[in-house]
């Protein structure tokens, strides 16, 4: 049902607060409840976060695993350092289309204690400080103005979690609505496909000829689109085709009216190029 997901520096406290989370909602709420994280992946988290790929993949599987285990009973937590506001966003569609409540938790240290209570673990158990550092660096803090950084609750090294608010936020609220990019609409145009192709080939086109005149962090407007696109870096042709491509094999088997069709590639393509 509800998902719960943790958010802060290397060494937090994320842990130790899910594991509180967990012991409270099933003494208090009859739910059961089921932590998600790195530890079963079994993964070494100094090769993971030295490699961009090997981390994408290990976001991956823990999204997945997320995904098969929502549902009207049990409730999930999300123990992970889940630093990356566009993997946050990409965490609340997903619970858009569950049609689930969701909150954050986010467990606020300053880089000095995160780096101490580190040295204080076990030796295996450390981050080197070299990767510390970069995921301190790196980190893009919640902002509850986001919705999907909402509600958040913020926690500090020695507060005690305000648990029976985090349970209204879960219990209380209904889930967020569905948008367009999270509904199967019915198919009710016979030229849909051809549709397809053509808004979204336009859109890439609309993109690649605005950077030429564009520095990274124009907004950037697409024909026939409500939103704008935000670029914080040049995007090449052959990423643009991949997303296209990716974009295009997902709404052949999620059709939508040719109207949305649109809004909802550039959506998707501000997620992707985040």
């Amino acid at each position: 049902m509800p998902l719960v997901v943790m958010c802060g520096y290397p060494c937090s406290g994320k842990t130790r607060r899910a594991e509180e989370l967990k012991v409270y909602f099933e003494q208090n709420c009859d739910r059961q409840v089921h932590i998600v994280g790195d530890g079963p992946l079994g993964v070494d988290k100094n090769v993971v976060y030295a490699d961009s790929q090997k981390e994408k993949n290990v976001r991956s599987s823990l999204k997945a695993e997320v995904e098969r285990k929502v549902n009207k009973d049990h409730i999930v937590i999300l123990d992970s350092l889940n630093y990356i506001k566009g993997y946050r966003y990409e965490l609340f569609c997903l619970i858009k289309h569950a049609q689930t409540p969701f909150c954050l938790v986010y467990c606020l240290t300053s880089d000095e204690v995160s780096s101490t209570l580190n040295k204080n673990r076990d030796a295996a158990e450390q981050y080197s400080q070299e990767i510390l550092d970069a995921l301190v660096l790196r980190f893009e803090a919640p902002d509850s103005r986001n919705r999907w950084d909402s509600p958040l609750f913020t926690i500090l090294k020695d507060d005690t979690p305000p648990y029976e608010d985090i349970s209204d936020a879960l219990f209380k609220r209904k889930a967020p609505p569905r948008n367009m990019s999270t509904q199967s609409q019915p198919l009710s145009s016979a030229n849909f496909l051809y549709e397809l192709d053509k808004i979204t080939q336009d859109v890439l086109m609309a993109i690649f000829d605005a950077q030429k005149t564009s520095v990274p962090g124009d907004l950037i407007s697409v024909p026939g689109a409500t939103e704008k696109i935000e670029l914080t870096r040049s995007v090449n042709m052959a990423e643009l085709r991949k997303l296209r491509r990716q974009f295009i094999s997902y709404t052949k088997t999620h059709p939508t009216e040719s109207e949305h069709i649109c809004n909802m590639f550039v959506q998707y393509l501000k997620r992707s190029l985040h």
